[in-house]
């Protein structure tokens, strides 16, 4: 687990009064970092093109083309006039270097390169819609061949996330003392590529202070392992989930459950449907019932609100899930101790509506997911929000954990209903509401990636036997 901030600026200015630390000085370590990948990527006499802006970041990979000068065939793009007070420093220094500099792509040669092209232009600093110079500037890089690198954030990329316009898009993205939010909006998974992060003069123990957004790996999944050999059936839990009208929803987090864990499950329906021969069937929760799975499928059906409404009220960890976020009595478990909502960027729009906490379009939300899950979680700090997406974001007592293993191959019906089961399955075994979400989350992922197949076909089912082997 990493920390993520949505500005460094305030942590570069206490390395400079606390540790005495230049601007100079965050610079060059800010270069060296990106020339240290370069070197462990590239042979000696590579071509590199590295584009620069105006202000600091322009100044980072000036300073890159100094540090890279005459061991590599590096010219300089800089297309405005050096503004910043850095940025006049390192482009004085390269002239005096000898750096080839130049203010045109037309002016590289077509038929050689670049190997390397390294985006400087704006990095975290972007505040503005890009003009239609930078625009065109943007898209002429993104059509040349060789191996893109972003220094800090990918140019066309806000503080908010969003791309209004053109983004660069990365191979690699080097971003500068600290993760930071903007590198995960949903949007800006098409940009930047693989990230790491520079230290700058300092490890980043010392760089980074208190934070409450973190970004989530695989390491911190922690499975349902058995350890305990004096057990039964009855020692990990019965889960109950409620089938709607779309019975296959149920059955298929129903059977998630019962591959991550679940010691019972039963489906809870008054129709007869069919299900695997270890999966259950009720009409009624279970006296034994350690947690209930509720709302994929549920549909519409007004006759059943009451039984629905009891449920809800129920003193049992709940997952939350789909058609519920349509319906006010999704009202009644907010601030419920054990309690996982899991919409998706719709639903969520629905339960903000809901919630009186804002009425906005799926396009707003998608441009600023940071901003309203943060509104949910002040306004419900007790209950565990898991908001779908590339990059789902999960909350609870206003921390933000971000899961950035996300795949397109999980864009299936279904998938979001193995993933409801999987939570669903954690809490019956009693594991806390976050951890299980954060667990399960990272388990459904995970099984998408190991997935050998072409990831348009994976299916709910293949998601499932995934996690049988994490």
């Amino acid at each position: 687990m990493q920390k993520v901030f949505d500005d460094v600026s305030a942590l570069d200015k206490r390395c400079v009064d606390k540790f005495g630390l230049s601007e100079d000085l965050l610079m060059e370590h800010a270069a060296a970092s990106m020339m240290q990948y370069i070197r462990g990527m590239f042979s000696n006499n590579e071509t590199i093109l590295i584009v620069c802006g105006a202000g600091n970041n322009g100044a980072d990979g000036i300073a890159l083309a100094r540090l890279l000068y005459s061991q590599y065939d590096v010219s300089i793009l800089v297309p405005y006039h050096v503004k910043s007070a850095m940025a006049k420093l390192q482009y004085k220094r390269a002239n005096l270097l000898g750096v080839n500099i130049i203010d045109s792509l037309s002016e590289l040669s077509v038929e050689h390169g670049p190997d390397v092209i390294v985006d400087c232009l704006f990095g975290s600093g972007l505040s503005r819609d890009l003009d239609d110079e930078s625009q065109r500037l943007i898209t002429r890089l993104n059509s040349r061949p060789g191996h893109k690198i972003a220094c800090d954030i990918p140019s066309g990329i806000n503080k908010q996330g969003q791309v209004t316009t053109v983004g660069f898009c990365a191979n690699i993205t080097i971003t500068m003392g600290a993760l930071k939010t903007p590198l995960y909006s949903d949007v800006a998974k098409d940009y930047t590529g693989k990230i790491i992060v520079s230290d700058l003069g300092v490890h980043r123990s010392i760089y980074e202070t208190a934070t409450n957004t973190f970004l989530l790996d695989s390491s911190d999944i922690k499975l349902p392992l058995r350890i305990k050999q004096n057990s039964h059936k009855g020692s990990f839990g019965h889960l109950s989930v409620i089938v709607g009208n779309k019975t296959g929803a149920g059955i298929i987090a129903a059977e998630a459950a019962f591959a991550f864990g679940a010691g019972l499950v039963s489906v809870i329906t008054e129709q007869e449907v069919n299900v695997p021969y270890h999966i259950m069937q009720k009409s009624v929760l279970p006296e034994n019932c350690t947690a209930v799975a509720i709302g994929m499928g549920l549909g519409h059906d007004h006759d059943r609100k009451a039984q629905v409404k009891q449920i809800l009220n129920r003193d049992i960890a709940k997952v939350v899930d789909a058609d519920l976020f349509h319906n006010d009595i999704v009202l009644t478990v907010l601030n419920s101790e054990n309690v996982v909502l899991t919409p998706h960027p719709k639903e969520f729009c629905s339960l903000l509506k809901l919630t009186k906490l804002a009425e906005i379009t799926v396009a707003e939300l998608q441009n600023n997911r940071f901003k309203y899950v943060r509104l949910f979680a002040v306004n419900y700090p007790q209950t565990v929000l898991l908001l779908k997406g590339a990059n789902s974001l999960i909350t609870y007592n206003n921390i933000i954990y971000i899961n950035p293993l996300g795949s397109n191959a999980l864009s299936k019906g279904g998938t979001g209903d193995v993933l409801t089961g999987l939570i669903a399955a954690l809490l019956a075994q009693g594991v806390s509401a976050v951890n299980a979400t954060i667990t399960a989350s990272l388990a459904h992922c995970m099984s998408a990636t190991n997935y050998p197949k072409n990831n348009y076909s994976l299916t709910p089912m293949d998601v499932i036997e995934g996690v049988k082997v994490l």
